[in-house]
């Protein structure tokens, strides 16, 4: 039998509003049908994006948004997603399902929907397919003020204003599906790319390199060893897996056996969080890198007869519900100092083995779980591994 103590008498720190934060990527119905239908579109819309999804989200208080993966980041060129919506580029998503994309949310729409809903945008870049000048021009696009090619572009867009944009990604999954490269070479890319992420103006950005796989310990001891002086954060991502990679289990015909080994395994991320934490400690004692968890959740078989790369909805029935793997919308966690500060740092819930995730997997959580560690951050008496007692995944 599972247990749970719950301890009113101690007192962690803060929990930042961002743990409630989500993620969508361009997967299954997420973003099309999911998000945006088009301005010309039956079911009623705001600028494309249903008007039932905004009113819902609005109602969830999302407090930043995650786009555009997850594993389509690393195959995704912003300019194909930019202009009239007529002439823009047509692509098929190799990832997720072959699908043909028509390219008509993008950067312009992404924003939108982040205004709509009162959420922080978090975008993840292109280094698994793309270049360090994409990737630059990609940021002054979006976040130059004065005059330049890139802001003219944006203005005659429709865009005269930058957008604010703080946390950014450089590169997606890139041990797999980003580019199925080794920690070395990526450290390296990492070190390239980050260079040319410009700040502009006042616009300061939080910059996360793409982490480890699960429990690839090495990975993190690289990446800390040769550029966490070029970081802010740095993502790790775990999936829980009840079955195995070839029968993973149903997320709408499940007993209670299949919840509880559910359960069990998600409890493998308190493990991953110490274990990288740890490492992260030896290059990095002030803790000023965050260990930014921006994808996690259960990972459950497609319904018989769908798309094999679509994946299944989450399920919440009253007395009992089961996370899968195709909402559009999950979970992040980032914790605030007193001072509205968001200085990421460690943040380690509860735990132990599970599966490794496949490399080609995708789809869930931001965590960027903040300082708390006592009187110097959030107030904290005690230390600051005692807030995972609040982490709910």
């Amino acid at each position: 039998m599972l247990k749970a103590i719950v301890h009113t008498d101690w007192t962690t720190g803060t929990i930042n509003k961002n743990i409630y934060g989500h993620f969508s990527e361009h997967l299954g119905r997420c973003i099309y049908e999911g998000l945006w239908v088009g301005e010309d579109a039956s079911i009623p819309n705001t600028d494309g994006i249903r008007n039932d999804v905004l009113e819902a989200l609005r109602e969830l208080k999302v407090p930043v948004l995650r786009w555009p993966g997850g594993c389509f980041a690393d195959e995704y060129h912003w300019r194909d997603g930019i202009g009239p919506r007529e002439t823009r580029k047509r692509m098929i998503n190799t990832h997720w399902g072959g699908v043909v994309e028509n390219n008509h949310f993008g950067t312009h729409e992404f924003f939108r929907l982040c205004e709509l809903i009162g959420a922080e945008p978090y975008i993840c870049g292109n280094v698994g397919s793309g270049s360090a000048q994409e990737m630059s021009e990609w940021l002054e696009y979006m976040t130059f003020e004065g005059e330049s090619p890139l802001a003219n572009l944006r203005r005659q867009n429709g865009r005269d204003k930058p957008w604010k944009l703080k946390y950014f990604g450089v590169g997606n999954e890139n041990w797999g599906c980003g580019g199925n490269m080794l920690p070395e070479y990526y450290a390296d890319l990492y070190r390239q790319f980050q260079t040319y992420c410009r700040q502009y103006g006042d616009n300061k950005l939080y910059k996360i390199a793409g982490g480890a796989n699960s429990d690839d310990y090495r990975w993190t001891e690289v990446l800390m060893q040769k550029a966490a002086g070029q970081m802010d954060g740095l993502s790790v991502h775990y999936y829980t897996v009840p079955g195995s990679w070839q029968e993973k289990g149903s997320a709408t015909a499940f007993d209670t056996s299949d919840w509880v080994n559910t359960m069990r395994k998600a409890q493998h991320a308190d493990e991953l969080l110490t274990r990288h934490g740890t490492i992260m400690d030896q290059y990095d004692p002030e803790r000023r890198v965050g260990l930014i968890v921006d994808e996690w959740g259960t990972w459950l078989d497609v319904e018989p007869g769908t798309n094999p790369g679509f994946f299944v909805p989450a399920k919440h029935d009253a007395g009992r519900a089961r996370r899968g793997n195709a909402s559009p919308y999950f979970p992040q966690a980032l914790s605030a100092r007193p001072d509205g500060e968001h200085r990421a740092a460690r943040q380690r819930p509860p735990g132990r083995r599970a599966d490794r995730r496949r490399p080609d997997a995708a789809n869930a959580d931001l965590s960027c779980a903040e300082n708390v560690r006592g009187p110097s951050g959030c107030g904290s008496a005690r230390p600051a591994r005692r807030i995972r007692k609040l982490r709910l995944g």
